[in-house]
């Protein structure tokens, strides 16, 4: 089987780093070490959830984006945002008054990612692909289930394939289309950009506390009085301001369904589900490796239970809102024929390498080794914990 290649945007500055293992501990795929003093991320076994960046008291550990300005390479300046951008602000700034800020910053067309969620049409028994840091978990650490998955685009992948067509539509060339996306995570940059680079409807991505900066500064300065005026976005529907949030899926499906956050827990459901008969005959299950989903993604700046709030006020007024992809038929037509991904591939993170009788062997020497070792998993060696240590030994990484 081929091995899957993963594209990582989460870095480490050296000149930040301290080697204090404080991201070492908190990595849920133990895929960091500490090696002369500085950490180092091995990435076959990292999914980019953004658990280290968080625990980094130096902020050594960062997430790589695209260059702002290079937005300017394109005729039609597309911002795809979610709806948990617009949760980063408080109620009393108007959705107006935001989409006119993305407008002065460059921005010629402005579009809402869960769009295309009421078109996403699912067949049972499934697991989510909305969150790519879960899909990479389960690749990675989990690799049964893989062909559960759903194999459909999520909504930021749905909505640029849309727009992009509807754009084309309306005059532009597939070269004077920039789309880019306002990412809360680290795991969607890595999904969208991959091993290939961006695919050919989304060219870039913007990370959510820089364009919250941006548009923040706009706001405040602002006479008082000020009226925005700007060309709106389709209105979503209830459902769809909803998707990202917790239970924002598992809500519109009928049976068994499951909506687990917070990575750490959503291990802990997948481990018993591996080891346990207590979890059979789920329809679906919606895991998201953030606390609170996207509200609590780490490149957000608001507070995640404020964020989810504030998204879930602002839905209460959408009840009605219409469908409205009737004058976009061929648009639409042309994402339904192109709204599935292909089938995903397990990559499990090999602890040894060999054959079975070496690969024993090399167990066989771990299990000596932690009859040396003294079980308190306190990290000075640079390894998350003894059993790690002793693995890395027999796999010659560490002494």
């Amino acid at each position: 089987m081929e091995e899957t290649k993963f594209y990582h945007a989460l870095k480490i500055d050296n000149d930040r780093c301290v080697g204090c293992t404080h991201c070492m501990t908190k990595c849920p795929t133990g895929a960091i070490r500490i090696r002369e003093g500085k950490a180092s991320i091995r990435k076959g076994w990292c999914v980019d959830c953004g658990e280290c960046l968080k625990a980094c008291p130096t902020e050594a550990i960062y997430v790589e984006q695209d260059d702002f300005q290079k937005i300017f390479d394109y005729k039609a300046r597309v911002v795809l945002v979610p709806t948990v951008f617009i949760g980063q602000f408080s109620k009393y700034t108007t959705e107006e008054e935001i989409f006119s800020a993305l407008y002065e910053l460059g921005f010629t067309h402005v579009f809402q990612v869960e769009f295309t969620a009421d078109m996403i049409h699912r067949e049972m028994p499934v697991i989510s692909s909305f969150c790519p840091a879960i899909v990479r978990l389960i690749q990675v650490r989990f690799p049964a289930p893989v062909d559960n998955i759903l194999l459909v685009k999520p909504p930021v992948n749905a909505t640029a394939t849309y727009y992009h067509k509807v754009l084309e539509e309306d005059g532009f060339s597939s070269e004077e289309i920039g789309i880019f996306y306002v990412t809360p995570c680290a795991a969607k940059i890595a999904s969208l950009k991959g091993a290939e680079g961006y695919s050919s409807t989304i060219k870039g991505v913007i990370n959510m506390d820089t364009l919250y900066n941006k548009v923040y500064h706009i706001l405040k300065n602002r006479p008082k009085n000020y009226t925005p005026e700007c060309v709106l976005p389709p209105s979503l529907t209830k459902k769809e301001m909803r998707w990202s949030q917790t239970g924002g899926e598992t809500k519109h499906f009928s049976g068994r369904c499951l909506a687990i956050d917070e990575i750490h827990n959503v291990i802990e459901f997948l481990e018993r589900m591996e080891s346990t008969t207590e979890v059979r005959n789920v329809d679906f299950l919606e895991l998201r490796a953030c606390d609170r989903s996207c509200a609590g993604g780490v490149l957000a700046v608001a507070n995640r239970f404020l964020t989810a709030e504030r998204v879930m006020k602002r839905s209460m007024k959408r009840d009605k809102a219409p469908l409205i992809y009737s004058d976009r038929l061929e648009a639409l037509s042309y994402l339904k024929q192109h709204i599935t991904i292909r089938p995903l591939q397990p990559n499990p993170k090999l602890r040894y390498e060999g054959n079975i009788e070496e690969v024993l062997k090399k167990m066989e020497q771990v299990r000596k080794l932690m009859c040396y070792l003294p079980g308190i998993d306190c990290g000075a060696c640079g390894s998350p914990n003894c059993q790690a240590l002793a693995e890395d030994i027999v796999r010659h990484e560490a002494q």
